[in-house]
C-alpha cells in the first residue's frame, strides 16, 4: 500500500502540478501585496480625503459592516487581471513554446468531430472512418464529386 502511494506521489505530472500549485501561490502572494500597497491607495485617493473608500454608506455613516466598498472590488478585479497575465505569459506562452518543439498541439482549438448516425455518438473525430463505439462504417468527412466518364460526352 505504501509504495503505491510513494509511487503514485512520484509521477511525473503530480510533481508538474505541485511546482505549478508553488509558483502560483508565490506570484499570488507577490500580486496581492503589490495591490494591496499599490493599488488599494491609489483606488481610495479616488474617493477623496477623508472618506473610508471608494463606495457608498448603505446604513449609519461611519459603520464599517455596513459600508459597500467599491474599491476593494475594482482593487480585487486589478488583482485577478495581472494575476492571470503573469500566468499566461510566465507558464502558458513557455508551455505552448516548449509543446510545440516536441510536436504537441496544447491550448489550441478543438479537434474537428462527428456524430455517427448509427449510435448518435457524437465525439467521434471527424477523420474516422469508423465509430470507436459501435464499429459502423463512417461517411467521409466531404463527399467525393462523381468521377467523370472517360468516354466523353456524346460516346
Amino acid at each position: 500500500m505504501l509504495k503505491g502511494f510513494k509511487n503514485f506521489l512520484l509521477q511525473s505530472s503530480v510533481v508538474v502540478v505541485a511546482v505549478g500549485l508553488i509558483v502560483a501561490l508565490a506570484f499570488s502572494t507577490l500580486i496581492e501585496a503589490f495591490t494591496t500597497d499599490v493599488i488599494d491607495p491609489l483606488v481610495a485617493r479616488a474617493e477623496g480625503a477623508g472618506a473610508p473608500g471608494l463606495g457608498w454608506q448603505l446604513g449609519i455613516t461611519g459603520n464599517k459592516p455596513t459600508f459597500l466598498n467599491a474599491g476593494a472590488f475594482v482593487s480585487s478585479v486589478v488583482y485577478f487581471l495581472i494575476f492571470m497575465a503573469v500566468l499566461y505569459f510566465a507558464v502558458v506562452l513557455p508551455y505552448k513554446a516548449i509543446s510545440a518543439r516536441r510536436g504537441v498541439s496544447v491550448f489550441g482549438p478543438a479537434p474537428a468531430v462527428k456524430t455517427c448516425p448509427a449510435c448518435l455518438s457524437a465525439d467521434i473525430p471527424a477523420a474516422a472512418t469508423k465509430c470507436k463505439y459501435c464499429g459502423t462504417d463512417q461517411p467521409p468527412l466531404h463527399p467525393s464529386p462523381p468521377e467523370a466518364s472517360s468516354a466523353g460526352p456524346g460516346a
